[in-house]
């Protein structure tokens, strides 16, 4: 059964990368270690610990914010790229666009 999960994110990762402007994906667990990736292993490392750092800072905002409340999905734009992330409560899936 663990190997029919495996293959499905693979599946699902290898759509997901296959559109347009789409150049990488990170799957990072609750600790933020990476667990699956589409990019080189140094850069999986950096991207795991900046970006899970993110979405916690603004998953402790939101609750702050109001405590029923959660982060759903962030969106950053920076000047070379977009991240896409969907933090959940054991992992993190990021995507990274032109």
């Amino acid at each position: 059964e663990m190997a029919a999960q495996s293959s499905e994110v693979d599946e699902t990762m290898k759509k997901l990368t296959s559109h347009p402007g789409v150049i990488g994906y990170l799957i990072i667990n609750a600790d933020g270690i990476p667990i699956r990736s589409s990019l080189e292993p140094a850069e999986a490392v950096q991207y795991a610990g900046l970006i899970s750092l993110l979405a916690n800072k603004a998953r402790a905002a939101v609750r702050e914010l109001d405590s029923q409340n959660d982060v759903t999905f962030l969106r950053l734009r920076s000047k070379k790229h977009e991240i896409l992330i969907a933090p959940g409560d054991f992992f993190l899936n990021l995507f990274l666009s032109l």
